[in-house]
């Protein structure tokens, strides 16, 4: 493309979507892409808001997030914030990382939607029913906002599936992997078990890791909050908690351990996983269809809830320097297939095809 686009993109600093989003906008920068990154729900740390000027403008609108309150009313301001600040900063499309941030949003600016997670497709894959009663605004405001937005993206062709089979036929889904950055490294570590996520959200599966810990003969250390902003928590009694560290630490804690898993039952894509193979871990996965759809013969995998099989695969693999250097390659390789240009060019291609075509009446 020729020219600069400048680009209105939600965010939130209290999960994965903050790390999606430093590393696209970075990527897109190359391309001439200005970023303006509007925030809500709990404000960044100064670490955070640094990262993100350094990469573009941070703009803090301070209104919730969809999953933190109790009634849709508490988000009526959202679409209002959006618009406003797309026109202040003279956006010329907009990226929502929450569709239902779609929903009631009126604007003359294309917008793209990522479904990164939603709590309609959680209660799916986690407790294998539909929304509870008294959360069923969730479902349609979501519903609304997916219908709204002129392109949605799903990291996962499993993601997407779950989204149409919550929701029904999604216009103009699109598939587009997210991207890792991380170092890459080598693929022997030391004697310890690594696991990433946040153990507050029963979808992590948390609890599984930790009783497949108390018998395991590594070590099982926990990278990631405990206590989430919801008040949900999550306390360890075999692995150890190291909590949520600065990045750099966080990668540096990786880049040293022998084995990576991931016990997650939910997962839209699994950016933890792809910033492990990347370092060149050896990945014992949960066997759910987003991490078959991405890693199948790159990764052992365990029944989701299966503590003792967990166990067992976990000392079987500590015991095979050989079998780790095998898998901690394989999956290196399989991870160049989420690279941050590929999905910059990716993204740049929606974006530009929506700014120069013009979008049907609505």
């Amino acid at each position: 493309m020729t020219g600069r686009l400048t680009l209105l993109m939600t965010l939130d600093a209290v999960g994965g979507v903050w790390r999606y989003a430093m590393d696209l906008a970075s990527t897109l920068r190359a391309h001439g892409v200005e970023t303006v990154f509007l925030g809500f729900g709990p404000a960044p740390s100064p670490a955070q808001a640094a990262e993100a000027q350094a990469i573009g403008t941070l703009d803090w609108a301070g209104a919730p997030l969809d999953w933190l309150v109790s009634s849709p009313s508490d988000l009526a301001a959202v679409p209002g914030l959006i618009d406003d600040a797309a026109r202040r900063h003279g956006a010329d499309l907009i990226h929502l990382n929450l569709p239902s941030q779609a929903a009631g949003l009126e604007t003359e600016r294309p917008v793209v939607a990522v479904s990164h997670s939603c709590v309609t497709t959680w209660f799916r894959a986690v407790r294998g029913s539909g929304l509870p009663a008294g959360w069923e605004w969730h479902g349609t405001l979501n519903g609304s906002g997916l219908g709204r937005a002129d392109v949605v993206v799903a990291p996962s062709r499993s993601h997407a599936a779950a989204l149409t089979a919550c929701y029904g036929p999604v216009r103009t889904l699109r598939v587009v992997h997210n991207a890792t950055s991380a170092p890459v490294g080598r693929t022997i570590g030391q004697p310890f078990v690594i696991a990433s996520g946040r153990w507050w959200d029963e979808g992590k599966n948390g609890a599984t890791l930790d009783a497949a810990a108390e018998n395991a003969n590594w070590p099982v250390r926990l990278l990631g909050p405990t206590r989430g902003a919801n008040g949900a928590a999550f306390t360890p009694s075999h692995a150890t908690a190291e909590g949520e560290l600065p990045h750099a630490a966080a990668v540096a804690l990786m880049q040293d351990a022998g084995i990576f898993v991931s016990p997650s039952v939910y997962e839209p894509f699994g950016l933890a996983v792809a910033e492990a193979a990347r370092m060149g871990l050896p990945l014992v996965l949960s066997d759910i269809p987003t991490f078959r759809e991405l890693w199948s013969d790159a990764a052992l995998f365990f029944p989701p809830r299966d503590a003792e099989a967990l166990t067992a695969l976990l000392d079987e693999l500590a015991c095979d320097p050989g079998e780790r250097r095998r898998l901690g390659e394989v999956a290196q390789i399989r991870s160049r297939h989420f690279t941050p240009e590929a999905q910059g060019q990716a993204m740049l291609s929606l974006y530009t095809d929506l700014v120069r075509q013009p979008l049907p009446a609505r």
